[in-house]
């Protein structure tokens, strides 16, 4: 693909996001089953759910190129099977970085679709991003109350 255009540039984004969204996607499954503390795991859950309408939204935005987006493989990665408490704060943590890179892009492919005058477009993205802000909210609140006390220093 050329990046000599807006619509490059931008149909680069949409396709950096989507594949983002599908890892996403797969990773808060196997982030839900591997917690234990229910808020965390009903934080994932919901987490999933908003993503599987986001990924819904961006299909709709590739509609409206006329070409359908691909999905790459994501591959899984191995743990060393740490403590519970260690694996939950990882995974909070990992969900929030996540959340950074998506309020990102979104950020970043607004200005773009209303330059190309996709304003339904751009309202799409738009909509992802707040939940992508709220979802940020959430996880930092599961974090500022998680006991640092029950992992161990050293």
């Amino acid at each position: 693909m050329s990046m000599d255009t807006i619509q490059d540039l931008f149909e680069h984004g949409l396709e950096d996001i989507y594949h983002a969204e599908h890892q996403l996607l797969d990773a808060l499954e196997d982030l839900e089953g591997n917690t234990e503390r229910e808020e965390i795991a009903q934080a994932f859950s919901e987490h999933r759910e908003e993503t599987q309408e986001q990924i819904d939204r961006l299909e709709e935005v590739f509609d409206m190129f006329g070409e359908p987006p691909e999905k790459e493989e994501y591959e899984e990665f191995e743990s060393m099977d740490p403590s519970q408490e260690v694996m939950d704060y990882h995974n909070m943590a990992a969900a929030e970085k996540t959340e950074h890179y998506e309020i990102a892009a979104y950020g970043n492919l607004i200005p773009l679709a209303d330059q190309l005058g996709m304003d339904d477009a751009a309202d799409l993205l738009e909509e992802n991003l707040r939940e992508e802000q709220d979802a940020l909210d959430e996880l930092k609140e599961l974090t500022e109350e998680f006991e640092m006390d029950a992992i161990p220093a050293e």
